[in-house]
């Protein structure tokens, strides 16, 4: 049974601000988890090109599915939430699944969920769907 829905849309631009500026450490380590931090290699600096447009592309439609998420449960960004809790990630198909951490897996538990992801990004926008669905 559909729980509920969410979808978010992140300007690319935008989140490349965040990931460069003076305090880019601090907003990667609160915003992204350990699993996406390594996948799009945020620790490191953004090369120039098509690598490094491919990265901030990733990272965008990642913040855009914590979002989505928080839409869904119905909450907004609060209490039990934190963001880098929510992870979005690649299965080895290659298709973007949730990995919850922390209370926010607890919160998934206890309300007997489940999480489904869509993940695009085209002309500098990046989109997520969630649907949140009793087990």
């Amino acid at each position: 049974m559909l729980y509920g829905i969410g979808c978010d849309l992140c300007e690319i631009a935008h989140l490349e601000k965040s990931l460069t500026g003076t305090h880019a450490a601090a907003f990667i380590r609160r915003v992204y988890g350990e699993a996406e931090r390594a996948a799009l290699s945020l620790d490191e600096p953004l090369p120039a090109g098509r690598s490094a447009a491919h990265r901030l592309a990733s990272a965008a439609a990642n913040f855009a599915a914590k979002e989505a998420f928080l839409k869904a449960a119905g909450t907004g960004l609060r209490e039990p939430f934190s963001l880098c809790e929510i992870e979005a990630v690649r299965l080895e198909s290659g298709a973007p699944a949730y990995h919850f951490s922390g209370q926010t897996a607890e919160w998934m538990q206890a309300h007997g969920l489940s999480a489904r992801l869509s993940l695009s990004h085209e002309g500098g926008m990046a989109l997520a769907f969630c649907t949140l669905e009793t087990l």
